[in-house]
């Protein structure tokens, strides 16, 4: 045994040939027999011959007649083999067949591990490395070579990828490390495989690791696939190499493996060649730490986070037509430039157009003598309170410096963990004006959609008031910790506090007197935020705004609705509340609950209306609408204020011709608009109420809603939908045609976040850098107008044809004792049924069928044949809103119902 590692047993035993299993072609499957040779390392002993088992198609592609553009080389990790990357040899057969570029698949069994040769040896990494090099010269393998991993796989294919340049031309890895921070413990399952009293027991007179490794694939192995990943491992005799494995993990600097462990991490971070970096963040080993040190040595790596996977993400995930996607993408040929970056064109192009933007604060620059009001918090203590455009610059620069000298670097990420108001907007113009890149994710998205969204971020700091604090301490949230407000000694340590805004002001303050400058603006192109998206159709996204973008949404925000300096206005929608600042408005945020927009009453409207001396108003439709309901508490000099305002927007959910008419009514010299837009580009469209009320009289209502004309800079366009409800064909501006709405403006999103093949799917067949596909569906008309029909996810493909849910709700809506409306698919797709799940006036108090006289008269408004009319008390909506009736959750439950199951509510 090697001098340092645990002993763990080992036999030796030939290879053989896999038995027959599922998904697994037999005729890749190869015995290669590599002769010995001497040891290169000083003092090394003559190699004996080894057989190794691995997966080849190359007779495959040859049955085809097809000659590979290069090879694909995977590398298992401990305890599976390379029945691991069945699915990526299927799929690049499959690509073949289909015509695309041909891959050649040779996914290896490491000695003693899968079927291949039993040695009886401890392998080192750097034995694993080499022995690994000797079986690619032995296979005569020339290149070009793509090296994919997994687990310890990664580093052992990286450590061939780094002695191999001239035969390298991209690098793939899911779920690996290169290194161990010394300040961080190796992950607790490890720690527990490798005491002596487990380490034979658990991983080799037991199969205790193997199968820990197979029970935490999400979703859950069917137990064909678990058995042939057990297979090679029946029996402690053939386990030897498992136990080997762990017993390698270089766990210090003293380990035998940590010096090439340490060589490899270095010449990682010299790789020029195209990178792909796959994970899954359920994975209890490998956690998001190991993926940060990845992506700092491979900052031009493509990212992708599957939310939901965890460590076996090979089988959790589409790793296989991942890899397919980026091979077409990147190496389309086998063949790339080194260091090319196919995204530079679209960089260039942002610049040129950024060029003489002014930064985000801008404003606020401009401003910074004025004693006029900018912000008012109608929520403080002892009644509003107001901060002038003098005390906001000046504490956004002191919080600025305060950063810089607290540690805060350009292009650290800080999490912000406040709720809408002075804090929030100094600490968000503060970090963006030093470089720093704000995450910001709505607390609407609830604790558990809010973990998620932080810890994909992987934030360096975090400025939180109490709440967010304590869910970042209790949730192991990322980040260092910066607290808004005082905390007594012992609540900072058991948070995890270091500084509080106040103190970082005050360092700031001091090292502006000593006469520090804080640094020039950062690029346009430089990222300057990380929005989150709502989470209404998914796990909340990530989105990613450069200076340029976020400026480019101030500027197009003045310029379609006369927002500027001077305006006063109330921000009941959190994005507008941060632009406030950039836009020069006064702005106020009104007293509610902004977690739950439908916390927000008339009074308070008026109230801040009446604080702000605003003239415009934003608010949510959910906020809207109880707006409308409490409006009967206002008195005289509330309807007076509200009377001032003359303009209101809502948007973030379709708004009703009802519900606009109803706000107009409280604010009657207002011109009421509804724009269209989405996280990823924040105003797309705007429609007044007289465009819909307009709209309507042309008698197309029928089809949607309609989001009006595109905002100055906008280009609307339309992908077709096929009998499979799928975009399909080129997007068009043509009127008539139903399809997925493609956008394109300087003020789109630059990219999601660790999601490259999420972003690689919203730009396909998008001619335009800045376009992005929105997963709406809807039309244009004759006037050049948006009609909105649902989410490309909500279509149902019936037999008779695609229906688009929005238009069918507008009708059943207009039936008497019907309140709001979700349409819903049930049954395998191309065959669905449509179900009509309504709220009645009075609410139902229990779900369950309509009665037959309201299903008749629902049936026969739709317009389309409806299989089933369901009433619920409560339609479900999304977290954040509160407004978009979630229609995927209703599919779900009308096909349980529907099916026999309980009728309970959705």
């Amino acid at each position: 045994m090697r001098s340092g590692l645990p002993r763990v047993a080992a036999s030796t035993a030939p290879a053989t040939l896999p038995p027959p299993l599922p998904g697994l072609d037999p005729a890749w499957s190869r015995l290669v027999t590599v002769p010995g040779g001497d040891d290169s390392r000083p003092g090394g002993a003559a190699r004996p011959a080894r057989t190794w088992h691995l997966l080849d198609t190359a007779g495959s592609l040859e049955a085809l007649g097809v000659t590979p553009v290069g090879t694909l080389l995977c590398v298992h990790g401990n305890p599976t083999w390379s029945y691991l990357w069945r699915s990526v040899a299927a799929r690049t057969l499959d690509a073949a067949r289909a015509g695309g570029p041909a891959w050649r698949v040779v996914a290896v069994d490491q000695l003693d591990m899968g079927f291949s040769e039993r040695t009886a040896d401890q392998h080192l990494l750097a034995d694993r490395v080499r022995d690994l090099g000797a079986l690619t010269d032995e296979l005569g393998l020339t290149g070009p070579v793509v090296t994919l991993g997994h687990d310890w796989g990664g580093v052992v294919s990286l450590g061939w990828a780094v002695d191999h340049p001239d035969l390298v031309v991209g690098v793939a890895t899911c779920n690996t490390a290169v290194h161990q921070p010394d300040d961080a413990p190796i992950p607790a399952p490890l720690r527990l495989a490798l005491r002596p009293e487990v380490l034979g027991r658990g991983t080799v007179v037991t199969p205790a690791f193997l199968e820990t490794t197979l029970a935490i694939a999400h979703p859950r192995l069917d137990r064909a696939t678990a058995d042939a990943y057990r297979a090679p491992y029946r029996g402690a005799a053939r386990r030897g190499g498992i136990g080997g494995f762990v017993a390698d993990i270089p766990v210090d600097a003293s380990h035998p493996s940590a010096a090439e462990l340490d060589r490899i991490a270095a010449g990682v971070a010299a790789l020029e060649v195209p990178a792909l970096v796959m994970w899954g963040p359920r994975d209890p080993v490998f956690l998001e730490r190991y993926l940060d040190d990845l992506v700092d040595r491979l900052p031009h790596a493509d990212v992708h986070r599957f939310e939901g996977a965890g460590h076996l993400l090979p089988d959790d995930a589409d790793v296989a037509g991942t890899v397919l996607d980026w091979l077409g993408d990147r190496l389309p040929d086998g063949t790339t430039t080194r260091g090319d970056d196919s995204r530079l064109p679209d960089r260039v192009e942002a610049e040129a157009e950024a060029e003489g933007t002014h930064p985000l604060w801008a404003a606020l620059d401009g401003l910074r003598h004025s004693e006029e009001p900018a912000l008012i918090e109608m929520a403080a203590a002892g009644g509003p309170r107001t901060i002038s455009w003098r005390l906001l610059a000046r504490r956004v620069d002191e919080v600025a410096a305060g950063l810089l000298d607290v540690g805060v670097r350009p292009g650290d990420r800080v999490s912000l963990l406040v709720t809408p108001g002075a804090d929030l907007t100094a600490a968000l113009y503060a970090s963006v004006r030093i470089g720093a890149v704000v995450v910001v994710a709505d607390a609407g998205l609830g604790l558990r959609g809010l973990t998620r969204a932080v810890r994909g971020a992987r934030p360096d700091w975090v400025i939180g008031a109490l709440p967010g604090l304590g869910a970042a301490r209790a949730l192991g949230w990322p980040g260092r910790r910066i607290a808004t407000l005082a905390l007594p000694a012992v609540a900072r340590a058991a948070l995890g506090v270091e500084h509080t805004l106040v103190e970082v002001a005050r360092r700031g303050a001091r090292r502006l007197a000593a006469g520090a400058a804080l640094p020039v603006a950062p690029a346009p192109d430089v990222p300057a935020a990380v929005l989150f998206t709502s989470g209404s159709t998914g796990p909340a996204k990530g989105v990613v705004y450069t200076h340029g973008q976020l400026a480019a949404v101030r500027d197009v925000l003045a310029a379609q609705y006369d927002v500027g300096v001077g305006t006063g206005l109330v921000a009941g929608f959190a994005p507008f509340a941060l632009l406030g600042p950039a836009l020069g408005a006064r702005s106020v945020a009104p007293d509610m609950d902004v977690t739950a927009p439908r916390t927000l009453t008339a009074r308070a409207v008026a109230d801040a209306v009446a604080a702000a001396d605003a003239t415009v108003v934003f608010l949510s439709p959910a906020a809207l609408a109880n707006v409308v309901a409490t409006s009967s508490a206002l008195t005289d000099r509330d309807r007076e204020a509200l009377g001032r305002v003359r303009l209101f927007l809502s948007a973030g959910a379709p708004v009703s011709a009802s519900l606009l008419t109803a706000a107009t009514a409280l604010m009657p010299n207002a011109s009421a608009h509804t724009p269209y837009g989405m996280t990823e580009g924040l105003l797309m469209t705007d429609v007044d109420l007289d465009g819909v009320r307009a709209a309507a009289t042309d008698g197309v209502d029928e089809q949607g809603i309609c989001v009006g004309a595109p905002a100055t800079g906008v280009r609307v366009r339309i992908a077709p939908l096929d009998d499979d409800g799928a975009p399909s064909g080129a997007p068009t501006d043509a009127a008539g045609v139903t399809g997925e709405v493609v956008v394109a403006a300087p003020h789109v999103r630059d990219h999601y976040d660790r999601l490259w093949r999420t972003d690689r799917v919203s730009r396909m067949g998008v001619d335009d850098p800045r376009g992005h596909r929105t997963g709406d569906v809807g039309h244009l008309d004759a006037e050049g107008r948006l009609w909105i029909e649902g989410r490309l996810q909500h279509v149902v493909t019936t037999a008779e044809g695609v229906v688009t849910p929005v238009g069918p709700e507008q009708r059943i809506e207009r039936v008497a004792g019907v309140g709001r409306v979700g349409i819903a698919g049930t049954g395998p797709r191309g065959t669905q049924q449509v179900v009509a799940v309504v709220e009645t006036v009075p609410a139902a108090r229990h779900p369950g069928l309509a009665p037959a006289a309201l299903a008749r008269a629902v049936r026969a408004a739709a317009g389309v044949p409806v299989a089933a009319v369901l009433v619920v008390p409560v339609l479900p909506t999304d977290v954040r809103h509160n407004s978009k009736v979630d229609r995927a959750r209703l599919s779900r439950w009308a096909t349980t119902v529907l099916g026999g199951g309980r009728m309970v509510r959705p």
